[in-house]
This record gives C-alpha cells, sequence and structure tokens, in this order.
C-alpha cells in the first residue's frame, strides 16, 4: 500500500479525466444498457453508467487503458453512483455489491497490465465513491426546512456495502468525490474507517469537494477551508476540489487549503463551465495552461479532470506535470497512521 505513498513523493501524480464524456462517445443504447440479462428488466437503464461494467465491460476496460496509454497513474471506478440509495432510481439496490466488485476487477486488471509494462511507473485503482442524490444537512422541500431525505446512518450503511465490494474487487485506495453536503462526506469517511477497522486493513482515501458556485461555497455552506478544518480529524491520502469549476476558478479554493494541510493536495476540475448545451469546450491546451498556473505556484500533488475532459486533455495535463516538482508535504502527517 506504501507504494502510493512513494510514488507521491516522487512526482505528481495524474488522475484520469470523466468517465461520462467517453461512453457519450459510445452512443449506448437502451438495448446495449440491458444486455441480454437484463433484457426484461421492469424499469428504463439507460443513463445508469455503473450497468454498464456488468452489460458492456469491454468498453469500461478500453476506456481506463485509453487513460493509462497517455500518462494517467490513477483512473476511478465506474461507480460514481454505486450506492443503495443512488441505485434505487432504478429498482437496483439489490446489484450494488456485484457493481462495484466488477467496476474495481475491471479497473484493477488494466492497472496490472499497465504496471507489468512499465515497472517503473506502477498504476492504481481508486474506488469512485459518489455523494449519491440526496443531502444529509439540508431539507429538498423548500416548505419545509426541517425535513431531510436521507438520514447519517442511511448513509453510512449504504457507503459501507459499498466500500466492502470495492476493496473485495482490489481497488488500491478510496476517492470519496464531488462532495457537496461534508455531512454526507463524513458518513462515508465513518463507514470506510468502520471497514477498515473490521478488516485490519489500511487503505488510503482521498477526499474531493465540490465548489459549487462564485460564493466560494459548498452546497452545504462551507468555504474551502472550512471543508479542509472539518475533515482535517480523518487520515487523509489527499485532500482536494474537483467539479463544478474550470481549472482557473478552482485556483484560488486550492490556495486556500494548500498552505493550511501535511495532506496532499488533489483537483480534477472540469473542462471549463458548460455551454448553453450543456457542454464543455475548453481544449487540452487551455486546460493545460491554467493547469499549470497551480503547479508553478506548488499547489498540487495529484491532478486529473472531471467533466468535459477525455485522454487528449489528460494526455496534455501528464505532459506538464512531469515538468514539475510535487507540492512539498510533511508526510510524516500522512504515514504517521501507518
Amino acid at each position: 500500500m506504501s507504494n502510493i505513498h512513494q510514488a507521491l513523493k516522487e512526482r505528481i501524480l495524474v488522475l484520469d479525466g470523466a468517465m461520462g464524456t467517453m461512453l457519450q462517445a459510445y452512443k449506448f443504447t437502451e438495448e446495449d444498457f440491458r444486455g441480454e440479462r437484463f433484457k426484461d428488466y421492469p424499469t428504463p437503464l439507460q443513463g445508469n453508467n455503473d450497468l454498464l461494467s456488468i452489460t458492456q465491460p469491454k468498453a469500461i476496460k478500453e476506456i481506463h487503458a485509453k487513460y493509462f496509454e497517455v500518462g494517467a497513474d490513477i483512473v476511478e471506478t465506474n461507480t460514481f453512483s454505486g450506492t443503495t440509495i443512488a441505485m434505487a432510481d432504478y429498482q437496483m439496490e439489490d446489484l450494488v455489491y456485484e457493481l462495484n466488485y466488477q467496476s474495481a476487477k475491471i479497473a484493477k486488471e488494466v492497472a496490472e497490465e499497465f504496471t507489468a509494462k512499465e515497472p517503473h511507473k506502477p498504476r492504481f485503482v481508486a474506488g469512485s465513491i459518489g455523494p449519491t442524490n440526496r443531502t444529509a444537512s439540508m431539507s429538498p422541500d423548500v416548505n419545509d426546512p426541517g425535513y431531510r431525505a436521507v438520514t447519517f446512518d442511511e448513509l453510512r450503511i449504504a457507503y459501507k456495502q459499498q466500500v466492502e465490494a470495492l476493496v473485495d474487487g482490489g481497488v488500491d485506495l478510496l476517492l470519496v468525490e464531488t462532495v457537496f453536503d461534508t455531512l454526507n462526506a463524513k458518513a462515508a469517511l465513518f463507514a470506510i474507517e468502520e471497514v477498515k477497522e473490521e478488516r485490519n486493513i489500511e487503505m488510503p482515501i482521498m477526499l474531493s469537494g465540490t465548489i459549487t458556485d462564485a460564493s466560494g461555497r459548498t452546497l452545504s455552506g462551507q468555504t474551502a477551508e472550512a471543508f479542509l478544518i472539518s475533515v482535517s480529524h480523518i487520515p487523509l491520502l489527499s485532500i482536494g476540489f474537483n467539479c463544478a469549476l474550470g481549472a482557473n476558478l478552482l485556483q484560488p479554493h486550492l490556495e486556500a487549503i494548500a498552505a493550511k494541510t501535511d495532506f496532499a493536495i488533489s483537483a480534477h476540475p472540469n473542462a471549463g463551465l458548460p455551454n448553453a448545451f450543456g457542454e464543455y469546450d475548453e481544449t487540452p491546451e487551455e486546460m493545460g495552461e491554467q493547469i499549470e498556473e497551480y503547479l508553478k505556484r506548488d499547489l498540487i500533488n495529484i491532478i486529473g479532470g472531471c467533466c468535459g475532459t477525455n485522454p487528449e486533455h489528460i494526455k496534455v495535463i501528464a505532459n506538464i506535470a512531469s515538468k514539475y516538482k510535487p507540492r512539498t508535504i510533511t508526510l510524516s502527517a500522512v504515514e504517521g497512521f501507518h
């Protein structure tokens, strides 16, 4: 497990880009999502990207390989919605273990192939843990501010099932990402700590929040610094931000936390802001230029891309990252927990 710590000391690690952007290119139909196994499933399944790890594993494998080919050190499993809470939309709660296990297994197979080819550059798999589509600290009903659509305990149980399956499938680390509500993240972190304790294992954890708009706060109202402080009791491998903003708009929030933590810092911004059609126009070169600013300012240890990014973006980012030294971290802070 320590080899990710070793790699962090040596270089800036590159995370992959978007999974959804890549899957869109396949233009999968409802039938493709269903495959043979779910041919007669009672609910529409198109859009359930996590299911493709079971029905279209070849495509998922290809996407992971494309990111590794252009220089990614870490790929994320295809499990962003892999909880019973998110899968309830498709009435697929019973499939949660299998979805996460298969996604982890696929990614790990590809990572091992690339590590075998280039032993000097080991490849890692991060189990992607999304925020779910419910929030524990705010009401979805404007007329009933005290109402909650989900409890901390429900989230903890759901996250625990996901974490167990990802670990069984062979992930190297866990990435709790796109955090818009810190209470949801705390439920995920609590679940991870439970699994670590029960199994007596170490598991590096990346945590990545989302600043939702120009106010510079997460959806549950925290500034970047407040977010950092409220999760610093957990032994994290890295903390950072992803999604919602393009690279340039994310920079001040990375600056706000970089000087205040010994954890590694990660970022995987979008390819700019979406246009009127919800598409992302920022070219790999434009994005690369903005990300180079992070590196010049010594802000980053792990860098990748979120919505709208593809292997071309990651290739440019990896090339730029290879020219810079990683942000200095007191690794004793991270390794002290081992």
